[in-house]
């Protein structure tokens, strides 16, 4: 007598449950793809800081900085010291910024600061970008 009352109503419940818990997990895979992709962008954004960093010290262990320019050649390379970072690059360009005199009541001798600008931008993978820049000023004597 029990059965015929019974219509699968535990079959159709069992079913929403699958489908409840379904829907669960694929916004679970979602949710950590894209926290994945979140953090990878993270990691390319660190690595073109990195290389905007490393274009800046590079130019300043170049050490060729020449007031009468008006820009320094552009140096551009890929920094290849591994294979995973072969995407990493940065440009890096210095410009003169002109010459002052020596601070008041300098007793050494007769100086001049050579001021400089060293605008650098790294680059990685998925576009992105990092532009420093950094000034420099170099003393050097007086040509008077």
């Amino acid at each position: 007598m029990m059965r015929k009352q019974q219509h699968g109503a535990a079959l159709v419940v069992g079913l929403m449950l699958l489908v409840i818990l379904t829907l669960l997990a694929i916004s679970g895979m979602n949710t950590a793809t894209t926290e994945l992709v979140m953090a990878g962008n993270e990691q390319f954004q660190a690595r073109a800081f990195q290389a905007a960093e490393t274009g800046i010290e590079r130019v300043i262990a170049a050490g060729t900085f020449n007031p009468v320019t008006t820009t320094l050649p552009t140096v551009s390379l890929a920094v290849t010291n591994q294979p995973t970072t072969q995407d990493d690059k940065y440009e890096a360009t210095t410009r003169p910024r002109g010459t002052t005199g020596a601070p008041p009541n300098f007793t050494i001798g007769a100086f001049t600061s050579e001021h400089f600008e060293i605008a650098s931008q790294g680059t990685s993978a998925r576009n992105a970008t990092s532009t420093h820049t950094q000034g420099l000023f170099i003393l050097a004597p007086s040509s008077n």
